[in-house]
C-alpha cells in the first residue's frame, strides 16, 4: 500500500512493521477462523483497520524521522558487527582447510614448524579407527527408569560444544534395561537424525553420560586427543549431512558414520596444537557472537521504549 501525503515518515513505518505490528492486530481475527482451503484468509477492510500509533502535534514527523535515524544507528552498529562475526567464521574456515589435509592429500598446506619433519598423517575411515555406537531409550511407561543419576542425552544438546550437564536422567536399571549405554568422558556425539540442522552437528562428552538411539558415539582411543576428533568432525559438518542426503535418505546411519573418512598427525602434541589453535578462534566468535545478541536485544529494548507499549498499542 501508499502512504497519503508526507506523513508517516516511511522509514518510521518500516520499524513498526517490523516489529510485527500488524502480526499483532491481525492475530485476533485469524484465532476467530480466517482460514479458506487451507490457507489463511484475511479481509482487506480489517487490514487496512490496523491501527497505527503515529506521534502527534507540529513535531510529528521530526519526532518520526529521530526515532528512525535513532534505530537505523542501531541497524548499522548491528551490521557492522555481523560482519565482523562472519569475517571470522570465514577465516576460520579458511584456516582449517590449511590445518587439514585436503582430500587426496597426506598432509597440511599449512603446518606448525617443531611438526614439519613428522611424515604424513594417518588416513582412514571413522570406523577402522574409533569404535561406534549408539544409545537408547528406556520405557518411558516405567518411572523406576527414570529420575536417576545418570545422564542421559539426546540430539537437541548436540549443538558443536562440550556437554556437561543434562536435561533428562535415567536410573541403573533404565540403563540395564534398555539399549542405552553409559560412555566415558571425551566421547565424540553426533546427530544422526533430528530437526532442521541437527543432523550431522557432533558435540564432546565432557562427563560421563548415557545418550538415546538418535546420537551415534565415537569412543575415545588412546594416542588421538577426543577434541581433535571433535574439531575435525565438526569442520566437516557439510560434507556429513551431504552424505546422509545420497541415495534419497535424510538421515545418517551406523553405516554411514562409520564409513566418513578421518585424518590425523601420529603426535598427539601436534593433534593439541591445532585444537588449541583453532579452539582461541572460536572463542573469539563467541564473544563476537555474544556482542551481536547483545546489541540484537538492546535494539529489541530501544524499540518497546521508543513505540507505545504492546499492551496498549492496539
Amino acid at each position: 500500500f501508499r502512504i497519503n501525503g508526507a506523513s508517516p515518515d516511511v522509514r518510521f513505518l518500516n520499524y513498526q512493521f517490523s516489529d510485527n505490528l500488524h502480526g499483532r492486530w491481525l492475530r485476533s481475527f485469524i484465532q476467530v477462523g480466517a482460514r479458506a482451503h487451507g490457507s489463511l484468509s484475511i479481509n482487506d477492510n480489517d487490514l487496512m483497520a490496523l491501527p497505527v500509533p503515529v506521534p502527534s502535534g507540529a513535531e510529528s514527523v521530526a519526532e518520526q524521522q529521530k526515532i528512525a535515524e535513532c534505530l537505523n544507528s542501531a541497524d548499522e552498529v548491528m551490521t557492522t558487527q555481523a560482519r565482523k562475526l562472519n569475517a571470522l567464521k570465514t577465516y576460520k574456515k579458511g584456516l582449517m582447510q590449511q590445518l587439514f589435509p585436503r582430500d587426496g592429500e597426506t598432509q597440511p598446506r599449512l603446518r606448525f614448524p617443531e611438526f614439519k619433519k613428522d611424515g604424513e598423517w594417518v588416513s582412514d575411515s571413522l570406523g577402522n579407527i574409533f569404535e561406534t555406537t549408539s544409545g537408547g531409550t528406556p520405557s518411558r511407561t516405567e518411572k523406576a527408569y527414570w529420575s536417576g543419576d545418570i545422564p542421559w542425552i539426546t540430539t537437541s544438546l548436540v549443538d558443536f560444544r562440550e556437554i556437561n550437564g543434562a536435561e533428562e536422567f535415567i536410573t541403573a536399571e533404565g540403563l540395564k534395561n534398555s539399549s542405552a549405554k553409559l560412555f566415558p568422558q571425551g566421547t565424540v556425539l553426533m546427530a544422526m537424525y533430528g530437526q532442521g540442522k541437527t543432523r550431522g552437528q557432533v558435540a564432546l562428552l565432557g562427563i560421563e553420560a548415557a545418550t538415546n538411539q538418535a546420537c551415534a558415539a565415537i569412543l575415545p582411543r588412546e594416542g588421538i586427543d577426543p577434541y581433535f576428533v571433535f574439531t575435525y568432525l565438526a569442520g566437516r559438518y557439510d560434507e556429513i549431512r551431504e552424505m546422509s542426503n545420497s541415495g534419497g535418505q535424510e538421515n545418517l546411519s551406523q553405516g554411514l558414520v562409520r564409513e566418513i573418512p578421518f585424518t590425523f598427525p601420529r603426535s598427539a602434541d601436534e593433534q593439541r596444537k591445532v585444537t588449541s589453535c583453532l579452539s582461541s578462534l572460536d572463542a573469539l566468535i563467541t564473544s563476537e557472537t555474544n556482542k551481536l545478541e547483545a546489541l540484537k536485544r538492546h535494539k529489541c529494548g530501544l524499540m518497546q521504549q521508543l513505540f507505545p507499549s504492546r499492551a496498549n498499542e492496539l
